[in-house]
């Protein structure tokens, strides 16, 4: 198993990257603010104006640390990475299970019934921590909802009904999604999910956290190999990792949903730390968005346990070992594709 490291985030506007040796030196106006060393990253993420040298990306390439550029507010920019790895079988692989209709379905199934099974997870606990107020009956009915739809998935599902039940499954989840939040009412209640952009701060709790969740999920599949923008729940779209969304969609509640709720009902984040613009969106400050990237990485350190590896893994590694799964099962190593059932 690959072992755990760290991502750095680089929230500091106008901050400079460099290579000082075998560490990154993180300059603010040319004085050398922070120095890390490069053995211990896995992933470097800029958020908003930062630079960074040439010679830093080349060793970041030589080393497969990948450097992401962000915009403050989570969407992507762009991204820097090594030479391609993995043995091109493998993608030629990937690319013909998903040019045929039958062998994508089958692994978008078990993708979303853990999506289904990991949402239900979630409230759940919600109704074993908090059943008792008023939102119990509500989160119940909700839970007992997702549970049908999981059982009502057809062996032989093809993709677009899949699809279709994939968003079945997020507005259900979403509907009562308000029901978890316990502390900081009104400032924090949740309506709807909206996106580009979000209209609220649990939305942009929320877009933020899939945003890393996303850098995160991409990096584990160039890692075992994989092609990261070619999917099988997600269409193909120009500019959009859709493997990474598939793989993700079992982590959401689990890495996401979760951190931001805590941050919510532990009062860790505050209602000041948002601001909307002119466009109606809702942005974050800077000790807000430091808060949540510090919640995210504390999050990754916790062990779960993996169902069917059989031993505890760092979350921040979940990914790592559903993309290594995913590849055994390309290569033909697997029956089927296991997908992450969170207990």
């Amino acid at each position: 198993m690959k072992r755990m490291l760290n991502t750095l985030y680089v929230t500091t506007q106008d901050a400079y990257l460099a290579r000082d040796g075998e560490t990154v030196a993180i300059r603010v106006e040319q004085e050398t603010k922070l120095r890390v060393p490069l053995h211990t990253l896995d992933g470097i993420v800029c958020l908003g104006r930062v630079g960074c040298s040439p010679a830093l990306m080349a060793s970041c390439g030589e080393r497969d640390v990948a450097i992401t550029w962000l915009t403050q507010y989570g969407r992507f920019q762009g991204r820097f990475i090594g030479p391609t790895t993995g043995n091109v079988l493998l993608r030629r692989a990937q690319y013909r299970m998903t040019d045929a209709q039958p062998d994508a379905a089958a692994i978008a199934r078990p993708m979303l019934l853990a999506k289904i099974a990991n949402c239900r997870t979630v409230l759940q606990r919600a109704i074993r921590d908090h059943g008792d107020d008023e939102s119990g009956p509500a989160l119940a009915d909700a839970a007992r909802h997702l549970a049908l739809m999981a059982r009502a998935v057809p062996e032989d599902a093809p993709l677009d009904t899949l699809r279709g039940l994939e968003g079945d499954a997020a507005r259900e989840y979403f509907r009562v999604f308000d029901h978890l939040i316990v502390a900081q009412k009104p400032e924090f209640a949740f309506t709807r999910r909206t996106r580009r952009p979000p209209l609220d701060p649990v939305n942009a709790l929320l877009s933020f956290l899939y945003a890393l969740l996303t850098h995160d999920c991409v990096s584990a599949l160039e890692t075992v190999g994989l092609d990261p923008q070619v999917g099988f729940l997600h269409r193909d779209r120009p500019g959009r990792p859709s493997l990474a969304l598939d793989l993700m969609e079992e982590f959401r509640p689990v890495l996401a949903d979760r951190v931001a709720l805590s941050l919510i009902n532990r009062k860790q984040v505050q209602p000041q730390g948002f601001r909307q613009t002119e466009s109606g969106a809702v942005l974050m400050d800077d000790d807000t968005r430091k808060a949540l990237l510090v919640a995210y990485q504390t999050r990754k350190q916790e062990e779960l346990q993996h169902p069917f590896l059989q031993e505890k893994i760092p979350a921040g590694l979940l990914s790592h070992a559903q993309a290594l799964l995913l590849a055994r099962y390309l290569r033909g190593d697997l029956d089927g594709y296991p997908a992450f059932v969170w207990r």
